[in-house]
């Protein structure tokens, strides 16, 4: 008797596309819908993990756009401290799709943000982007003005982009009860002052999260007759801290399964959308935990690399990647396409949200 069954291919059974397999070799888990060529301009943003495939573009020879290059005779190291070349544009990570929206709507002049300041020991931090600057901004002028570049150049990166990478990474989020707007982080974590009265938590459910991922993709891709496909990814770090009530692992899992559902309705949902499986690469039980860190929470060098090969893979692509370099300032490319494969770090990998283990230090165990 023939079913649906009878005639799948073998990636859509068990036993030999994964139990039969070392799972090194378990392959085809994404096929690129459309696609993504070398002279494609690419912008990447979102959690921690969107760092690894802007640098893995870099190593391959792809353009990926840095809208908002560091200033000349920065070194890299320096350039990085301060937050240059970490994603397209200046922004810090954005960790939920909410935040994006509210990133694209300030850049295509749907509305602006409020023109608001926080300071600590004579310094001033942007409450949008807080740890942007290591120690702060010398005015408020100084802020407002890099806080205006930096909206400018993100316009430019999803204005001039063919491809547009957003890793979601959180359902947690703060917001400002009188305004209405949402910080990247709770307020007092890096900077400013914890108000109970103003300062609201919420924990984003799917359908929050989808209305705010469509309404940002629909304005991303309506300003020209063709606009950027989209990659959603959804990054494979648990969370650092939670403020749902729940244990922290209960709370990773909602919140990581919640953003999962949302990338997988948008792909088949949105007009030249796709996702990317990094999560499950990293997450799921067939490959034992490998790709973590001691600490069980950071991804190591060799699951960046298998998760960037899967990514290749699925281009159609087997080269190596050359060493990563991201400081030129402008389209980064690569020394070449069949160097010898650079090596991901974790240690300079911009997360914001780690910051939020210090105020579990020293709790008993």
């Amino acid at each position: 008797m023939t079913t649906p069954y009878s005639t799948l291919p073998e990636q859509a059974f068990w036993a030999p596309a994964v139990a039969k397999r070392h799972m090194l070799d378990i392959s085809g888990l994404w096929t690129a819908p459309f696609a993504v060529t070398p002279r494609m301009t690419i912008t990447t943003y979102g959690s921690c993990f969107a760092q690894h495939f802007s640098r893995a573009l870099v190593a391959r020879g792809y353009s990926w756009l840095n809208a908002e290059p560091a200033p000349g005779g920065l070194d890299d190291t320096l350039a990085r401290q301060f937050n240059y070349g970490v994603f397209s544009a200046r922004t810090g990570n954005i960790y939920t799709a909410s935040l994006l929206r509210q990133w694209v709507e300030w850049a295509l002049d749907v509305s602006a943000p409020p023109d608001i300041y926080w300071e600590r020991d004579g310094r001033v931090f942007d409450p949008f982007r807080p740890a942007i600057e290591p120690d702060g901004f010398g005015s408020v002028e100084e802020m407002l003005a890099s806080r205006r570049t930096c909206i400018a150049a993100f316009r430019k990166s999803i204005t001039e982009c063919g491809l547009f990478v957003f890793t979601l990474g959180l359902t947690e989020s703060w917001w400002d009860a009188e305004g209405g707007f949402e910080y990247p982080m709770c307020p007092g974590t890096h900077a400013g002052s914890f108000d109970p009265e103003r300062h609201v938590f919420r924990n984003q459910d799917y359908d929050f999260v989808f209305e705010n991922l469509q309404r940002a993709i629909t304005l991303i891709r309506k300003h020209r007759d063709k606009g950027p496909k989209v990659l959603l990814t959804v990054s494979p770090v648990p969370l650092t801290a939670t403020n749902s009530g729940n244990h922290v692992v209960v709370a990773t899992m909602e919140s990581k399964s919640v953003l999962r559902a949302v990338a997988g309705a948008a792909a088949r949902k949105l007009k030249a959308v796709s996702y990317f499986p990094s999560y499950e690469i990293i997450n799921s039980p067939v490959f034992r935990g490998t790709f973590f860190e001691p600490n069980q929470r950071s991804v190591n060098p060799h699951g960046v690399d298998h998760v960037m090969g899967c990514f290749f893979a699925g281009l159609g692509l087997e080269e190596t990647p050359a060493p990563v370099t991201q400081g030129d300032g402008g389209r980064s490319r690569g020394k070449g396409r069949k160097a010898r494969k650079g090596r991901a770090r974790q240690d300079d990998v911009k997360c914001e949200e780690e910051l939020l283990a210090a105020f579990g230090e020293g709790r008993p165990a």
